[in-house]
C-alpha cells in the first residue's frame, strides 16, 4: 500500500469467539474490524448524517493478509478515504499491531453514497466531501 497517512485510529478489543482453532483471528473477523473503522470513521468526521436516509455501501472489498493475530494481540484499525469522486469513495484501511506498529492486514475499499428511501446510488453531500478534505486535510477530489 501506497504511504498514506491515517489519521483514524481505533483500538479493537478482540473476542474469545474471533479467534479459530489454529489459534490465530480467523480471516473473516477482519471484514468485522474494518467495518467498527468505517463506521467509527464517519461518526468522528461527518456527524450529522441522517443514517435513516442516507447510506454509504461497500461496492468493493480487497484485504491483503500479512501476518497472523493472536487472541493476546492488542490491536487497533486505522483508516483513511484516500480518492473522491461524485458517487464514491476509496477507503484505505489496515489492522496494526499497537505495541509492535506491525501491519497484520491491509484493506481497501469503494464505497457509494446510497439513498436508503429510493434504493439507489447519489452522489455524495458536498458537506461530508468537504469534511472528509479538511479531516484528511488535502483535497481527495478526482481530477477531471
Amino acid at each position: 500500500m501506497e504511504e498514506i497517512q491515517f489519521n483514524h485510529t481505533l483500538p479493537i478489543q478482540l473476542r474469545f469467539n474471533d479467534v479459530d482453532k489454529f489459534g490465530h483471528v480467523n480471516n473473516t473477523v477482519y471484514f468485522s474490524f474494518y467495518d467498527l473503522g468505517k463506521t467509527e470513521y464517519f461518526a468522528s468526521v461527518c456527524p450529522d448524517v441522517d443514517w435513516e436516509r442516507d447510506g454509504i455501501v461497500v461496492v468493493h472489498i480487497e484485504a491483503n493478509f500479512l501476518a497472523q493475530i493472536y487472541g493476546s494481540d492488542h490491536i487497533a484499525v486505522q483508516t483513511a478515504v484516500t480518492e473522491i469522486g461524485t458517487k464514491s469513495f476509496h477507503l484505505a484501511q489496515r489492522v496494526i499491531d499497537t505495541e509492535t506498529k506491525e501491519v497484520k492486514c491491509v484493506c481497501t475499499s469503494i464505497m457509494v453514497a446510497f439513498n436508503l428511501e429510493k434504493h439507489e446510488s447519489k452522489p455524495l453531500e458536498e458537506e461530508w466531501i468537504q469534511a472528509i478534505c479538511k479531516y484528511e486535510g488535502r483535497d481527495l477530489r478526482k481530477k477531471k
